[in-house]
């Protein structure tokens, strides 16, 4: 490995395709990192396949051989990573439990949560070893109630948040993590929008949204608080589910941070206000 290779930072997307992962890709690239993206097809990339500092690999999350070769093609580019990102996931299907197909609903779990993690497994021995690397995933609706009608996305999303905590508890290397990025105007909404019957209230609350002038969660609010939690560390993010939208980590997040430090259960997955139950027979 070259020099060159190790100097250079070093992200990893997995999902570079989505409107999320592009645009954080370009913000990297900006600011002068290498970029490493996965994708299922090519379109919408020719400015990002044109950069020097760019690779693009193949890979279909849902297929094991997939993942495989992606990897093996990482492997040849000698080359570590600073930060793992995964951009990759769909809301379908979309209704009740009893309504959906039950085959679609695991497939979905699966591409919604275990299939990103066997990604992060397989990367995790080429990472960059003589200092703490990061690993980001993105948590959705439902962390505190119900997503009505959208449940294999919301399942999985709850265990990516627990698997955020387990793997801080268990790697001193990595600073996992994971950001709730709010209403983003993305092409995933688009999923909502043609399942109409079946997405309930949701369907009106994405219409509205789509057709509003409401801007949404910025990319450079998504890209700022990514950084803002790689620069903290592990000893204060590690483990941990962030508000892009809601949690006060702008204009350095100073308080912010010194209460992570003092609280080891504050952002995780955790039951709501049981100390506060009375013991049996008081009242």
């Amino acid at each position: 490995m070259d020099g060159a290779a190790i100097a250079q930072k070093t992200v990893f997307i997995l999902g570079i395709t989505s409107d999320i992962g592009k645009a954080l890709a370009q913000r990297y690239l900006r600011d002068g990192y290498a970029v490493v993206g996965t994708y299922r097809n090519l379109e919408g990339l020719q400015y990002l396949s044109s950069q020097a500092s760019v690779d693009l690999l193949h890979c279909d999350v849902a297929e094991v051989d997939s993942v495989r070769s992606a990897i093996r093609e990482y492997s040849r580019l000698s080359r570590t990573w600073d930060v793992f990102i995964s951009c990759v996931g769909t809301l379908e299907p979309i209704g009740g439990f009893f309504d959906s197909d039950f085959e679609a609903w695991e497939r979905s779990v699966i591409l919604n949560s275990t299939a990103q993690l066997r990604v992060l497994h397989a990367l995790y021995p080429y990472r960059r070893q003589d200092q703490v690397s990061h690993a980001v995933y993105f948590a959705g609706g439902g962390t505190n109630n119900p997503f009505t009608n959208y449940s294999a996305y919301c399942v999985s999303k709850i265990l990516l948040i627990k698997m955020c905590e387990l793997l801080d508890d268990e790697t001193n290397d990595l600073n996992v993590f994971i950001v709730g990025t709010g209403w983003v105007r993305t092409k995933l909404h688009i999923q909502t929008v043609n399942n109409a019957p079946r997405a309930g209230q949701n369907y009106q609350r994405t219409v509205e949204f789509m057709e509003s002038n409401n801007p949404g969660t910025s990319y450079d609010d998504i890209y700022n608080c990514i950084n803002w939690c790689v620069k903290q560390g592990r000893a204060i993010i590690g483990g941990r589910n962030f508000s892009v939208v809601h949690d006060p980590w702008r204009q350095g997040g100073e308080t912010l941070a010194r209460q992570l430090l003092g609280d080891f259960n504050k952002f995780k997955l955790r039951r709501f206000k049981n100390t506060e139950l009375e013991p049996d027979g008081q009242n």
